[in-house]
């Protein structure tokens, strides 16, 4: 079975999925206090102030400090806590920081805030990742100090990797790899591949992106769905997977590469190439990819990309796809959205990628890689699927979609027959 990839934005729909901790002080106006929860009194501010003292004791790496802003009577939470902490210690955090989003109460000395819990790697990240958190509070001592007593992801949040142990860090030229439960050596590999596949997706895509990436590698399939809080079943033939936020405004975060360390290390150099380089393509394209642009269009590109430079033949790289066009069974359209779910046939899941990938390879053969470019932007720049397309083929390509897809079936035949 071919071991694919996917951008795992499609399987989450436009969440931003984050991976990894956070820093700096959260700062409150003192004349905006927020929520103030009825039963207690206590306002956003005053629970900002109990969360500020732990953001910056993550900064400091000062365990005392972070412990001292948790329950004391909590014993198996700080233990746990203490844990993560040493799990974050080697990552090169920039800032760490906590936005209260809203407070309410449990009983008179205890109190629950929904928080956003904002984070940068320095050197990768140019504004936060964000993940939500839930977070109890209680009331000790004096009855003025408030201290935390739980910390969870809110709902339909994924788990962070420093939650699923001690964090290594890995630093390539082009490259952060944060893996847990992986030998040093696997770590210094990927990094290595990455580093090469960042100048090739740059020597493609004109425009300028960050020309770095983010990889996590977790210790196994499971590990790596709760990364993106989904059923591990949907991950085991897929080697990695990007995530992020399509539609980028400039200020999006960068996006993550999320390793499934089985699948990847069942492949052999080349195999890991054209995965890295196909998410490194995700990174870069993150900007012009929206809602209007359909899985065939991104995901062809992604293999385009990673791909060009290879000396393959096109029934070696697409040997489903040439199985069936051998046999008589030609696709008698391009592949749909539906047809790259992680959940599909894997036979039919590698027609559809092989199928986008000589798709963009014709669009670059007879109208030339800066209009295939031209054509992805074009579709991207649209807020919406409807006509995006459509529109998209008649302004810079001069032609329709019928059109394009016979020439297309003819290309799988000349390509794959």
């Amino acid at each position: 079975m071919a071991v694919r990839t996917q951008d795992a934005r499609r399987e989450r729909t436009r969440r931003r999925c984050t991976a990894g901790a956070v820093a700096a002080a959260l700062l409150l106006a003192p004349a905006c206090a927020g929520p103030r929860d009825s039963a207690t009194g206590i306002t956003a501010e005053e629970v900002g102030a109990a969360l500020d003292r732990r953001a910056a004791a993550v900064m400091e790496h000062d365990t005392g400090a972070y412990l001292a802003a948790l329950d004391p009577r909590a014993t198996s939470f700080r233990a746990a806590q203490r844990t993560e902490l040493h799990n974050l210690a080697d990552v090169p955090l920039e800032s760490w920081a906590y936005k209260v989003k809203d407070v309410t109460g449990g009983g008179a000395d205890r109190v629950t805030a929904e928080v956003e819990l904002r984070y940068r790697i320095k050197g990768y990240d140019k504004a936060p990742m964000s993940s939500s958190r839930t977070v109890e509070l209680v009331r000790r001592g004096d009855g003025r100090t408030w201290y935390i007593a739980a910390d969870r992801a809110a709902d339909g949040t994924p788990e962070q990797l420093w939650q699923q142990g001690d964090v290594e860090v890995v630093r390539g030229t082009h490259s952060l790899v944060l893996g847990v439960g992986r030998q040093t050596a696997e770590l210094r590999r990927i990094a290595d591949t990455a580093d090469r596949a960042v100048p090739a997706v740059t020597g493609t895509w004109p425009d300028p992106w960050a020309g770095r990436i983010v990889v996590l590698v977790p210790g196994s399939v499971e590990d790596m769905a709760k990364l993106l809080d989904s059923p591990a079943a949907s991950y085991r033939g897929i080697a990695a997977v990007t995530t992020g936020e399509v539609g980028g405004t400039g200020r999006a975060p960068a996006d993550r590469v999320i390793v499934n360390p089985q699948a990847y290390g069942m492949l052999g150099d080349f195999g890991q190439r054209v995965v890295l380089t196909h998410e490194t393509t995700h990174v870069a394209t993150r900007a012009h990819t929206s809602a209007a642009t359909p899985v065939w269009l991104s995901e062809g590109f992604a293999d385009w990309t990673a791909y060009r430079e290879e000396s393959r033949t096109a029934p070696e790289i697409a040997p489903e796809l040439a199985e069936a066009v051998s046999a008589g069974d030609l696709p008698a359209r391009l592949p749909t959205d539906e047809d790259f779910g992680f959940g599909e046939d894997a036979g039919k899941l590698a027609q559809a990628y092989e199928g986008a990938w000589l798709a963009c390879e014709l669009i670059a053969r007879d109208w030339g890689e800066e209009e295939l470019i031209a054509f992805y932007k074009a579709v991207g720049s649209r807020s919406g699927r409807d006509g995006a397309v459509e529109q998209a083929m008649h302004t810079v390509l001069s032609t329709t979609p019928q059109d394009f897809t016979a020439r297309w079936q003819e290309y799988l035949r000349d390509r794959l027959g």
